[in-house]
């Protein structure tokens, strides 16, 4: 099923090599079956993106060149491949990046984010934006295993910001978090400020941010009840101090910088847990003082990604319970995408979320 009013080329961010970028045309994909073909409304910078443009990661991420990035975004259905029974020409959907090769034993047990056949796209396995094409463009194809369907009431930037959720819920999902008790969040960025939300949303009372400047001050304007700023105290004595000497219930790690996870496992309390949802650069390797884990028996989690919660998302930000938009702070097109991700990387104008538009505004 196709809908007559799509082009033959498209506009795209394209990375001809590392360390370079372009607005180009180029043509648009076709849906394979199990397919649909969508146009992007809205795609997010994400922290992961600048290093994948510079070639940080060349030859896995992307695996070869040109290459066209971006897996935050949500945009409607324009086109359906064969067998497609569940999406039509019309629907709005939220992407996510993820699709595994659905018969490994890890996708077997719906952890399609740690398939053990990533990066091999001849078994089905798919990681939009970073081992195949993305969503910097305006249009791509995606599997519908990869999309969750996005109420009209809920704008394609707030739907941009369901993967990033995701990774917050999944992470928390792992976790855990005590109905009524204490959680803190490291580093007040955007998966900071909805880890705050978020946590509150599954029954938190109290929520400390961890962070300093303006997003400290963010996360006090906008969702923490104590803000604990790392460049005037020390954070593991505050957070105690704010906790009756005893440390906090759950402590999530959001900034991915070095020393914090040590931070979070002296923050949280005996029997406590902590989740790492930040993604350190490579050169990160914090120790990991095992015998205070196993005296207190402490738990740290690992967190990957967004596997099989964007539903709940939209089902939260649909119903108002968690609230997306303000974090949305600035907004392009495509065709200034150089201007975008400067804003995003120097934090201009205290940017948190940075959006771009490839078929113009909404």
């Amino acid at each position: 099923m196709a809908n007559t009013s799509i082009p033959n080329t498209m506009k795209a961010l394209v990375l001809p090599e590392p360390g370079k970028f372009e607005v180009r045309d180029v043509a648009v994909p076709e849906p394979d079956e199990g397919e649909v073909l969508c146009r992007i409304r809205a795609v997010a910078i994400c922290g992961s993106d600048p290093e994948i443009i510079r070639g940080d990661l060349a030859g896995f991420w992307p695996p070869s060149y040109p290459f066209i990035p971006g897996h935050e975004w949500a945009g409607e259905v324009v086109a359906v491949g064969k067998g497609v029974r569940t999406y039509k020409v019309g629907d709005r959907v939220a992407g996510q990046a993820h699709k595994g090769c659905g018969y490994c034993r890890r996708c077997m047990e719906g952890s399609y984010n740690i398939c053990e056949n990533y990066g091999k796209p001849e078994t089905g396995h798919r990681h939009y934006g970073f081992t195949n094409n993305g969503a910097y463009a305006q249009y791509n194809a995606y599997s519908i295993r990869s999309l969750t369907p996005l109420p009209s009431h809920i704008s394609f930037k707030e739907g941009a910001l369901v993967d990033t959720s995701g990774v917050v819920m999944h992470g928390m999902e792992l976790t855990g978090i005590t109905p009524g008790g204490t959680v803190v969040v490291i580093g007040p960025g955007p998966i900071g400020l909805i880890a705050m939300r978020m946590a509150r949303a599954l029954g938190a009372a109290k929520v400390i941010a961890v962070g300093r400047r303006d997003r400290l001050r963010f996360a006090k304007e906008l969702c923490a009840d104590e803000a604990v700023d790392f460049e005037k105290t020390d954070p593991i004595q505050a957070v105690k101090a704010l906790t009756n000497g005893l440390g906090a219930d759950e402590v999530f790690e959001c900034s991915g910088a070095a020393g914090t996870m040590l931070q979070a496992v002296y923050m949280v309390r005996r029997g406590g847990k902590v989740g790492l949802l930040g993604v350190p650069e490579g050169k990160v390797a914090d120790p990991i003082p095992t015998r205070y884990v196993v005296s207190n028996e402490l738990s740290i989690y690992g967190s990957k990604a967004n596997p099989n919660v964007s539903q709940k998302i939209v089902n939260l930000v649909a119903t108002g319970k968690l609230k997306l938009k303000d974090l949305v702070s600035h907004a392009f097109p495509l065709e200034q995408f150089a201007e975008a991700l400067d804003t995003f990387v120097s934090r201009k104008g205290c940017a948190l979320k940075v959006v771009l538009e490839p078929n113009g505004k909404e």
